[in-house]
């Protein structure tokens, strides 16, 4: 018999809004190949942009079937990991019946008021089902959007799969859900009895939805079934799941981007309206249990913010960041000179100060762009550890671990360890997280010590400033 030379590996489908990733992981959960795209967006029959399904599904096609061409490669495991807050209708033939709705696109209000004065109010319906009022972001609204204003394309609708699982469909044909998709600010899960919110009975539209399995579970296919499927991740709880398998104990996640959202693993208290009014809301990791988050519009603030004091300072946007002061974060603390602090343009709306409108911020009163660039950022870690207290809630969390691109920002990392100097604060450099969480489900997570799993997140820990003064100071 001719040996097997091949590199067996478990292939990942990372699905973003904007990028698409392939990975594939080997046996000690390095990537040994990895394809990315970005594809254009289509329309929907409204006119308004959407994922092109088409596209993307031939994409997904062509990369699976190329990689089993490859004679260095030989898949055993297969998972997804995709952005929630969409889902994926098909018809009795197992064909999508609608375009794949973006989830920015616009929720008629009066069809809003309409729901939520059905089941308990706007208040009351959020608190339960743990999901802010954000319209088709609560895909399960979405249903109940094109039963009441698609009816021709509803009637045709056999099942309704959450965007991961229909990736999942496309290789196992199987017709599945799993919580970590219904728990991500659907609007279809109550938080509160732990099962599917009665509006969806109500409303008859329980029969759309598959029957619900556990996030590691594989069903087989292929040659001689030797092709192991998962069945889908929702991304968010994809990128929790490397630090829930790996770090002993409470810790809090600090996941930045364009948006920041701090999640909490461990915080079993129910969500409350006003927890929800600051940007508040809960996920489901892979056990099923809670995990509440906090999101601020960080990111975009700060790109906004960096450009409009390159602009003012007439300073390169390619110039090296500037060096970190102590004397000067101090000296503004000390002076806490309202005129100085920083007015949100981006963020506002976002975050714990959901009341705070756009402002204008006025550069005039700064000497340098050093001294505005540690205003900024003063103000930006202020605001960033309120929404981390919001979730932290009365059990205090000793680790703290940094995600994304702040990560590699040494004054955020320097300034946020000093706010919390009772708090382990760590910066992980995990590029793939979502990837890897979705690698680690359907795999057993214990085939590598606690110690080699960790060398996986790559964790730096860092130390606070003495004596600072960060810890008093407040942004308003």
């Amino acid at each position: 018999m001719k040996k097997d030379d091949r590199i067996p590996v478990t292939a990942i489908f990372d699905i973003g809004k904007t990028n698409k990733k392939f990975l594939l992981f080997d046996e000690n959960y390095d990537v040994v190949f990895k394809h990315h795209t970005e594809l254009d967006q289509t329309e929907d029959e409204d006119g308004d942009p959407c994922e092109d399904l088409e596209q993307l599904v031939h994409w997904i096609r062509k990369q699976f079937n190329d990689i089993k061409k490859d004679s260095r490669y030989r898949v055993e495991k297969l998972n997804f990991s995709t952005y929630g807050a969409s889902l994926v209708h098909l018809d009795e033939e197992g064909q999508p019946v609608t375009p794949l709705y973006n989830y920015l696109k616009d929720y008629p209000e009066e069809l809003l008021q309409s729901f939520y004065e059905q089941y308990g109010g706007r208040e009351q319906f959020s608190v339960e089902t743990a999901s802010p009022p954000m319209g088709m972001l609560n895909s399960g609204l979405q249903l109940y959007w094109l039963k009441h204003r698609k009816t021709e394309k509803f009637n045709k609708i056999h099942y309704s799969l959450h965007f991961p699982q229909y990736i999942s469909y496309l290789f196992s044909g199987a017709i599945t859900s799993e919580l970590t998709s219904i728990g991500c600010h659907t609007g279809m899960w109550n938080f509160e009895d732990s099962s599917y919110h009665k509006w969806l009975e109500d409303q008859q539209l329980e029969g759309l939805l598959p029957e619900v399995e556990d996030v590691g579970a594989t069903k087989k296919t292929g040659k001689n079934k030797q092709l192991q499927v998962g069945i889908g991740i929702h991304d968010s709880s994809a990128a929790l799941a490397p630090y829930l398998l790996t770090i002993e104990g409470p810790f809090l996640l600090v996941s930045t981007g364009t948006w920041s959202i701090s999640f909490n693993p461990f915080n079993r208290a129910p969500l409350t309206y006003d927890e929800l009014k600051r940007d508040c809301l809960c996920y489901m990791n892979i056990y099923g249990k809670q995990v509440k988050a906090a999101r601020l519009f960080i990111g975009k603030e700060y790109i906004h913010q960096k450009k409009k004091l390159e602009d003012h300072f007439n300073r390169e946007s390619t110039a090296s960041a500037p060096e970190f002061d102590p004397q000067i974060l101090k000296r503004l603390i000390r002076a806490d000179n309202p005129q100085n602090k920083l007015q949100l343009e981006q963020a506002h709306g976002s975050g714990p100060y959901p009341s705070k409108e756009a402002g204008s911020w006025n550069l005039d009163f700064f000497d340098s762009y050093q001294e505005a660039y540690h205003q900024l950022m003063l103000d930006l870690i202020a605001i960033q550890a309120e929404s981390i207290k919001l979730v932290e809630g009365k059990d205090p969390v000793e680790k703290l671990i940094v995600t994304g691109g702040f990560s590699q920002n040494r004054f955020y990392v320097k300034m946020l360890a000093s706010r919390f100097p009772d708090k382990k604060v760590y910066t992980a450099s995990l590029s793939n997280a979502s990837a890897l969480g979705a690698a680690l489900v359907i795999n057993d997570s214990e085939k590598l010590e606690k110690e080699g799993q960790k060398e996986l997140l790559d964790l730096t820990l860092h130390k606070p400033l003495s004596d600072s003064g960060i810890v008093e100071y407040r942004w308003h």
